[in-house]
Order: C-alpha cells, then sequence, then structure tokens
C-alpha cells in the first residue's frame, strides 16, 4: 500500500504580519523571480537560493551574443580559406584587408559586449 505525502495546501500556513510597502516589496521580489509570494518565502526560510528570472533571461542573452561570435568567426574563416571569395573581381587587396579589419572590429565590439554583461550578472 502506498502512502501519500501531503501536499503544501493541505497543511498549515504560517503567517507573517507585514506593512503593506513590506508586502509590496515581497511580492514584486518574489514575481522577478518568477515565484509566488508563497514560494519565495519559503525558499528565503529555508535557505534556499533565490534566482530571479532575470538571470536567466541574462544568461539566454549573452549565449545568443556568444552565437553571433561563432557565425562571424565561421563566416570570416569561410571567406579567408575560399581562393574563389578571396579573388574578388575589381576589388584591390587594400579593400579586402579594411574588410577583414572591420569584421575584426566587429568581432571585438561584440566580444566586449559579452563580456560587459557577463560581468554585470550576480550569481
Amino acid at each position: 500500500m502506498m502512502t501519500e505525502s501531503p501536499t503544501r495546501k493541505g497543511t498549515t500556513p504560517i503567517k507573517v504580519w507585514v506593512l503593506p510597502d513590506e508586502k509590496g516589496d515581497i511580492v514584486n521580489k518574489a514575481k522577478s523571480a518568477g515565484l509566488s509570494a508563497s514560494a519565495y518565502l519559503r525558499n528565503v526560510g529555508m535557505g534556499t537560493p533565490v534566482t530571479g528570472i532575470a538571470d536567466k533571461e541574462a544568461v539566454m542573452e549573452l549565449v545568443k551574443i556568444n552565437t553571433d561570435l561563432g557565425r562571424i568567426g565561421g563566416l570570416l574563416k569561410m571567406w579567408l580559406t575560399n581562393d574563389e571569395k578571396l579573388e574578388l573581381e575589381g576589388h584591390s587587396s587594400a579593400r579586402l584587408e579594411s574588410v577583414i579589419l572591420a569584421a575584426l572590429r566587429d568581432t571585438k565590439a561584440i566580444q566586449a559586449l559579452l563580456y560587459q554583461k557577463a560581468s554585470a550578472l550576480k550569481f
């Protein structure tokens, strides 16, 4: 015979007396963590780390930036290793060099953005 463990709804709640502005702060912090106020307070009370939705969104943004860097690097590599692409009809080697340098500058700018976003994350 399998015994069912009680659900939280079937147990006794803990009442916490707070001022209206304190309640608003708790509700806002819970929303930013993607939790109900009850779950947020339970996690804080039990010492469980509360991670916010903003952190998850920031990580996803970093993944997208890193993907863009990979694409740029892959395209640049393909372009440089393909002799047909290097033989631009009517374009000088100076023009080719300026295009490559511009691509490298863009890559460095994206790397700086990635570093900035990663440094702003708080774990």
